[in-house]
């Protein structure tokens, strides 16, 4: 069975290679789809968060990296995928998450959303926290791989020019 894994993933962290680990113990193929978030301002462009991935995910068997603008059902429509799969941190993470599962199953009625909740170590972790916490110069190297920490400061150094 195939599911969709979606988020901004500005930058792809720790937690969220643990949750994408985790869904591949119960799909078979997992998509992790790079979408735009308006209420969100990104640092990466969706290529560049795509590139990024894949490039953190390539020793992975069964997960493939796409790319989305627009309304996340109509993706699943258009690729035939009935379950979304997504990680819950807090109790705020659940009220926002419970509200768009609603809202994507009135949408689409034949979905599923399957929530993962965080690992412990991983709980507090996000990608603003990240970015944040690069952006003062501190290290973020415990939680995202080592190659999206290099791109991170490059990034912010670019930015600060």
């Amino acid at each position: 069975m195939k599911a969709v894994y979606p988020g901004s993933f500005d930058p792809i962290t720790f937690g969220h290679v643990d949750i994408i680990k985790r869904a591949l113990t119960i799909f078979d193929e997992l998509v992790v789809l790079v979408t735009e978030n308006p209420r969100k301002k990104c640092l990466f462009s969706l290529e560049e968060r795509k590139k990024i991935i894949e490039e953190v995910l390539k020793n992975l068997k069964g997960v493939q990296v796409d790319v989305h603008k627009g309304l996340l059902v109509d993706y699943l429509k258009k690729h035939d995928i009935r379950v979304l799969v997504r990680g819950l941190r807090a109790v705020t993470d659940y009220e926002y998450e419970l509200q768009m599962a609603l809202a994507n199953k009135k949408l689409y009625n034949e979905l599923e959303i399957v929530f993962l909740t965080a690992s412990e170590k991983f709980s507090f972790l996000s990608s603003s926290l990240v970015k944040e916490v690069a952006a003062y110069g501190g290290d973020v190297t415990e939680w995202v791989p080592p190659e999206v920490a290099e791109l991170l400061y490059e990034k912010l150094k670019e930015g600060n020019r």
